[in-house]
């Protein structure tokens, strides 16, 4: 599957199990994540791709643009 900067996923292995993370980067055969929280957008997670399931959300560069506003989008995806 192809993934796209700003798209939502949801992590299946690792620590970070069952959360959702937003795709900022790309690193070679890697993705970077952040979740605003334990994953800064300063200090994002480097994450293999297999190990991501895509959702159909993707965040605008707006909701992207602070901590505060990516954890904040997050937390409302849940909620949704």
């Amino acid at each position: 599957m192809e993934f796209k900067k700003g798209q939502i996923v949801i992590s299946t292995a690792g620590r970070d199990k069952g959360k959702l993370l937003v795709i900022t980067g790309f690193d070679g055969n890697s993705v970077l994540v952040c979740d605003g929280k334990e994953r800064p957008l300063e200090r994002p997670k480097k994450k293999n791709p297999r190990h991501l399931q895509a959702t159909s959300g993707v965040l605008d560069a707006s909701s992207m643009a602070t901590n505060r506003k990516l954890k904040r989008t997050l937390i409302e995806q849940i909620i949704k």
